[in-house]
């Protein structure tokens, strides 16, 4: 029995790598604005309970 290997290679076209920078620039202003514009209690225990849940020890 022989492995084969399946290479494939998509290249995204220009438009479509725009829309992907815009998509991102807006879910990274949005966090950045929510978390900016939130108390500082808020933020830290949305990150602390976030850190808890994956199970990365913070204590």
């Amino acid at each position: 029995m022989t492995a084969r290997s399946i290479s494939s290679t998509t290249s995204l076209t220009a438009s479509k790598r725009i829309a992907a920078g815009f998509a991102l620039l807006f879910v990274g202003l949005t966090l950045t604005f929510a978390v900016g514009l939130s108390s500082m209690a808020v933020a830290h225990n949305t990150a602390h309970d976030t850190r808890h849940a994956i199970g990365f020890p913070c204590h």
